[in-house]
């Protein structure tokens, strides 16, 4: 097969690799297509050639994996939040766990540390806490739906961003990630929303009523739902408000938002509760956790327990010690640690989860935690070190993007003599342990699903300074 063509015909896929895109091998040459199973045989057309590897999307199956299972949601292959739901859960697992010890030989330069056997989660579907929905004035149409004759007017949608498109918007009828009675509080919101005549948002044109639509769950079944408007029309915001708490007696704490800015982040906006408590309670082995509107809380509550509990087995506390706990978030794993630390110091950039954090100290009695506010790579410095005294163990969770180079050289300056290191995200970990790797080794590696139906994975790694 010529690859200088733009199509690959009967293409065996081999592998599944990077970003959870499957893998072929053609002429010497690696392709990349999403959405498939190894042993799939297909038909590619190349959209991107890159220097060392070409990227393709499926034209024609001449013949499907035995491995490849019916897919649950009807909106698989457009929604970009399931990109898995075809591959047996088992199979989801190995290349988890194969994504971690390729990204943490090939970027991290860690061979000799064997690889804990990843831990799955007990549930596959409806194990999220927290979607977010996306008002659009105009609903993506599926290539189906584009190549047939029929005629499509101008249709609003309520769901998910397609992937990599940050205007366009998937129509959502069913969502399986999030228990009831997130679907039907979505479906409600849409139909209120016809009857009523408001306008969903136009994020080009910075136009609309309607802009994002959030839903929380706690283990215990209440639910908070936050409702972002672009206009400030507080008859209409008061009628779709009502109509929810009227609807839906899970709702426990109602919330709104106006959002007036070119774009959809809201760290900088003021959540007004409308009505209900402020704030839904969640618990992880006997330590109750405080959620606002804003705050971060890992999404899935059960194998967060899971994880925590595993950060605190390799931290090995003894009860006495200093812990650092950066990117600390709304306190949870701070928190979770605090009865086998002597101090625990949290760190964090956005404000309000620090609030959050204290709170959660209070509510489980804790009295040995401090919770930082600001910028790591800026309160990291010698004086801070002097001020706070140094760490003994460091906890890092940091997000996708993994740690600023500033704040690594700050931690091996402060010298601990183990940093636990959890992530989301195995390629930028595997980068920041190998710059650690001048102080420090890789003890132990445990990758946990905190992501089922995705190629996403939560790792934890153990780093033990040298010479000790």
């Amino acid at each position: 097969m010529n690859i200088g063509l733009s199509m690959l015909n009967k293409v065996l896929i081999t592998d599944i690799g990077a970003e959870g895109n499957a893998i072929a091998r053609v002429d010497g040459q690696v392709v990349f297509v999403p959405m498939l199973v190894p042993g799939d045989i297909v038909d590619i057309r190349i959209r991107k050639k890159r220097k060392k590897y070409l990227e393709g999307i499926v034209i024609r199956f001449h013949e499907y994996s035995p491995d490849r299972i019916k897919p649950v949601c009807k909106h698989f292959g457009v929604c970009g939040g399931c990109k898995w739901q075809h591959l047996p859960y088992e199979l989801q697992l190995k290349y988890k766990e194969k994504q971690v010890s390729d990204n943490l030989t090939r970027i991290g330069r860690v061979h000799s540390t064997e690889i804990n056997p990843i831990m799955g989660s007990a549930d596959i579907f409806r194990y999220r806490n927290k979607l977010e929905y996306t008002f659009s004035d105009r609903r993506w149409l599926t290539r189906e739906e584009v190549e047939s004759d029929n005629h499509f007017d101008k249709e609003d949608a309520l769901g998910f961003h397609i992937p990599g498109l940050f205007d366009k918007v998937l129509d959502i009828r069913e969502c399986h990630l999030q228990p009831e009675p997130s679907n039907a509080i979505r479906d409600a919101v849409r139909r209120y929303a016809h009857k009523k005549g408001l306008a969903f948002f136009n994020l080009r044109q910075q136009s609309g009523f309607l802009r994002n639509l959030i839903i929380r769950n706690s283990f215990d079944g209440k639910v908070m739902v936050i409702v972002i408007f672009f206009l400030d029309e507080p008859d209409r915001i008061k009628g779709l408000l009502d109509f929810l708490a009227g609807e839906f007696p899970q709702i426990t704490s109602l919330w709104y938002i106006i959002n007036t800015k070119r774009n959809d982040s809201l760290t900088d906006q003021i959540p007004v509760l409308y009505k209900g408590d402020d704030h839904l309670a969640e618990e992880i082995d006997g330590l109750k956790f405080r959620i606002g509107p804003k705050s971060f809380y890992q999404t899935n509550s059960a194998q967060a327990a899971i994880l925590y509990g595993k950060a605190l087995e390799f931290a090995g506390l003894t009860g006495n010690e200093t812990v650092y706990d950066l990117y600390t978030g709304a306190g949870t794993i701070a928190n979770y640690v605090a009865s086998h630390s002597g101090k625990v110091i949290g760190i964090e950039y956005i404000e309000e989860a620090v609030k959050d954090a204290r709170i959660n100290s209070e509510l489980n009695n804790i009295s040995n935690t401090e919770f930082i506010a600001g910028d790591l790579k800026d309160i990291l410095s010698e004086q801070f070190f002097r001020n706070h005294g140094n760490p003994r163990v460091v906890i890092t969770d940091p997000p996708r993007a993994g740690m600023h180079n500033d704040v690594i050289r700050s931690v091996m300056q402060a010298n601990p003599q183990k940093i636990v290191y959890i992530s989301c995200n195995p390629a930028t970990q595997a980068r920041d342990i190998s710059m650690l790797s001048e102080k420090y080794r890789v003890e132990k590696i445990q990758p946990v699903d905190m992501f089922p139906q995705t190629h996403h994975v939560e790792n934890v790694a153990l780093l033990k300074i040298k010479n000790e």
